[in-house]
Formats: C-alpha cells, structure tokens, sequence
C-alpha cells in the first residue's frame, strides 16, 4: 500500500511538471512567433443575447446556453472607394492641355485627378531685426522689444522645440536619429545640445505638468498601472538601473499623469495617492493592496487581467479555458452594447443588474467546483486561483454604472512608453526619466482630448513663458482646444 502511494505521488508530480513546460514552452512560442492579442473566437460565433441566462454550479460536464437580444444594425454593404483628401490640403494646380490644337474648341468640361505628394519638412530661420533710434537730446535709445522666447537667448523657437519633443515621445525617433535628420539638411546640431533643449522644455512645461496632476487626482475614479524603463546610473556598473513609470488615468475627464519612481515599490503609489478617495481600478499586482485597504477606498478589479490567465491557459486544458472565455466575452458583449447605445451611467448600472450580474454568478459557482478538480499549479489552475482571489474587487463594477469592467484605458495610454523603449532603449539619468515622464503626460493628454500634439504643443511653448499662472487652466488641452484653436 505505500509503495503504491509513492508511485501514484510520483506519477501526479510528473504529470502536473510535464503539464506546466508544456504550457511554458507553449508561451515561449507565443512570445516569439506567436500576435500578442488575446481575442478569443469560439468555435459557435453566431449573435449572442443576454436575456434568460440560467445560473449552474454544476462542473464542466454540464453545459448552459447563454443568449440576448438587441437591435439588429443596418447591414447595407458599403461598397469600396478612394478615400477623398482633405480640403484643408493646399493645392497646387497643373493644368495639362491637349498636344493638339484647341483654336476655336469649346471647352465643355474638365476631368480632375488628384495625387498626394510630400516635401521633407522645412527648417527656416526666424531673423529678428530691431532698428535702433536715438532719442532728442541724448536721452538715450529707442529699440522694439524682443518677444519672449521659450529659451532664453536660445536658438531654437518653439515650433522646433515642439518638432524634437514630439519626435521623440510620441514618434518614438531618438535624439541621435533626429540630430542625423538634420544634418543630412545641412544644421549641424550637437546631441548635448538637443538634449538641453529637451530639458529646458520640460522644465517650461512643468506648472501645466503640476496643474494635470493636481486635476487627475482631484478625481473620485482612478485607473492605475505601471511600466518599467530602463535607466543610466552612474552608481551602478556594468548595466542599468530598472525604474518604473506610474500612471494615473481618470476615465471620467480623460485626463492622465505620468509620475516617475526609481522602483517598483508600494512606496511610489502610497505618496502619490496620500490623499486619494474614491474608486481605484488596478491589476492584481500587490503594490496596490495597502492602497485598497485604506479607508475611503473601494479597490477595482480588472476583468482583462483575469480573462488573460484563462488565454494563456488554453493550449494546455482548451475546454475549460473556453468556457471561461465564452463566459466573459459575454460579460463584454453587453459592456460594448450599452457602450454603443451611450447609454447613461445609471442605464448600464440596471444592464449590469438585469443582465451581469447573472453571468458574474454562473462564473463564480463554476469557479467554486472546478478549483476543486485541477492541479494548483497547473496553468488553468493558476487561472481559476487568480480570479477566485480577485473576486470581491472583479465584482465592484456591477455596482457603479460610471466604473469600467477593466483597466484596459490605461493600458493603452501606457503603449506609447513600450514602443519608446525599442527605440532609444533607455534614460540617460533618473532626472531624464523624470523630464520623460512630464512630456508624455503633455502628449497623451493632448491626444486624449483629440488634439493634435504638434499645434497644441507649439503654441502653449509660445504662450507659457508670458502666460499668467492663475490661468494657467487655459492651457491644458481640453479648454485650449475650445479657445485658441480655431
């Protein structure tokens, strides 16, 4: 009876190793062949309804049908066409007469075609000239004043301030690259000196940095994540330091802060949010539990997170991985139809109510028998773990139609920062990384309001230097957009 205990121990241990590298190679793969989306299709794709959905706490043996109904969309099939230019293009016009002679034709018509062409982006000099007038009886010199500049006896004006900047974070081209662009133009531009005027405009930006901060944490809804960098330090040798960009999202104004920390630690996001109350929407990483426990607090859950465990799940044991899947693509099924309805806050809370809330129940009652039956440390088995961990925070946004089902909004926001990194790799210093961290705030707010960064930027480095600081508001890019841009 003992040696046959010791096999069958033997056997499931192998068993459940063999189970995970099967599954780590698997991700390997994925990682190096495979598309990093995490859509699922199930193998029955027809129009799902989210209306009598019946709650089971059977296992997996058993099986439901989940079904709603909703307003079929106007299916007339567009027909393919050339994309039409905008009219806000200049146009130059070529007129092309017959080779043959027109001498007394009527001309009855004409046919147009237009093509789009390009030209490398024009570098100019801007050349101030005041004259000087000497003033009766030796009372001195008349001369024009010097508009402020964003550099003060700097050569460069804010367009190309703006140029560089955007360039960079939201372009993604290093500053080497840049510096080649312009030599192949002729300027020849040191990268120290680039490098200057990058942290000169950061330093111009920083009330406006300070102001989209003060906002987004003013708010009572929050979406948070966090990323690394990689960072030069010259107290570490041989290789760099690993520091983190913070974000904080406020889905309700749209408005966002980069904030820069050496670490990954809970400390960063503890000071930060000293003095936050609200609803605080995160991942399951543990740097935001003592957050969530802090009076005035109701921690999130994210939904995308917990759905990408089953994804990765589904090599290794499909069947169970699936009906997890179906089963939350239901969940997002309803969220993008009240989000295409434009349904009210108070509207998608009764959705939820009505319709979640019973899909939510069929989860957790699946949840419950089936952690019973796999292996703990098995892919599906970390899955149904994770969720059954995170339930009370997965749940909140049932209760709150103004709540997301996810973090994904942030996520996104946090995209750029990952496409910067295989471009210039890492930050010069820790103050580089700051200054990095105040830029991308700049522009992803200005993109999130739909504004277009190159304009928006330009202008408020023209108008900040002279701009008063009580209305300093004007410049953020949601009231510029309404008052400057016409």
């Amino acid at each position: 009876m003992k040696s046959n205990a010791i096999k069958k121990l033997s056997y499931d241990q192998l068993l459940a190793e063999n189970t995970f590298l099967k599954f780590e190679n698997a991700n390997l793969k994925k990682v190096i062949f495979g598309q990093k989306r995490e859509r699922f299709v199930p193998e029955n794709n027809d129009q799902l309804t989210f209306l009598n959905m019946p709650v089971s706490s059977e296992p997996l043996s058993k099986t439901e049908k989940i079904t709603y109904t909703r307003n079929k969309r106007n299916q007339k099939k567009k027909h393919p066409s050339r994309q039409l230019l905008p009219e806000s293009l200049p146009r130059n016009e070529i007129i092309i007469e017959p080779e043959e002679d027109t001498t007394g034709l009527k001309k009855i018509g004409e046919q147009i075609t237009e093509e789009l062409e390009y030209e490398p982006g024009k570098v100019y000099v801007n050349r101030y000239v005041r004259p000087k007038y000497a003033l009766a009886q030796d009372e001195g010199v008349m001369i024009g004043v010097l508009p402020t500049r964003p550099i003060e006896k700097g050569i460069a004006g804010p367009g190309l301030l703006a140029h560089i900047s955007i360039s960079k974070y939201v372009d993604h081209l290093p500053l080497y690259r840049q510096v080649q662009q312009f030599n192949r133009l002729g300027i020849d531009l040191a990268e120290s000196t680039v490098n200057g005027w990058i942290k000169a405009t950061s330093e111009l930006i920083e009330p406006i940095v300070e102001l989209m901060r003060d906002r987004v944490l003013q708010s009572g809804y929050l979406m948070a994540d966090e990323t690394p960098i990689m960072v030069q330090d010259p107290g570490i040798k041989g290789k760099n330091h690993q520091g983190y960009y913070w974000v904080y999202y406020d889905p309700l104004s749209r408005e966002i802060f980069f904030d820069y920390q050496k670490g990954r630690g809970r400390e960063g996001p503890n000071r930060i949010l000293k003095d936050f109350k609200g609803y605080l929407q995160t991942d399951g990483y543990g740097g935001y539990n003592e957050l969530g426990k802090k009076q005035g607090i109701t921690a999130v859950g994210c939904m995308a997170h917990a759905r990408r465990y089953f994804s990765e799940a589904q090599d290794s044991d499909p069947e169970r991985a699936d009906w997890m899947l179906h089963h939350i693509q239901v969940l997002y099924k309803i969220e993008h139809y009240a989000s295409e309805n434009q349904f009210t806050h108070q509207r998608r809370y009764q959705e939820r109510q009505e319709y979640s809330t019973i899909v939510m129940e069929a989860i957790k009652n699946w949840l419950d028998v089936e952690y019973q039956t796999v292996l703990p440390k098995s892919p599906i088995g970390k899955a149904i773990s994770y969720m059954l961990n995170q339930w009370p925070r997965l749940t909140v946004y049932l209760t709150d139609g103004k709540l997301e089902i996810d973090n994904n909004p942030v996520e996104n926001a946090i995209r750029p920062i990952a496409l910067g990194r295989k471009n210039y790799l890492f930050a010069g210093s820790h103050d580089g990384a700051r200054r990095a961290a105040a830029l991308y705030t700049i522009m992803a707010n200005a993109k999130l309001q739909g504004v277009e960064p190159f304009f928006y930027f330009r202008d408020i480095l023209s108008r900040i230097p002279d701009h008063p600081y009580k209305k300093l508001e004007q410049l953020l890019p949601k009231n510029w957009k309404k008052q400057y841009l016409k």
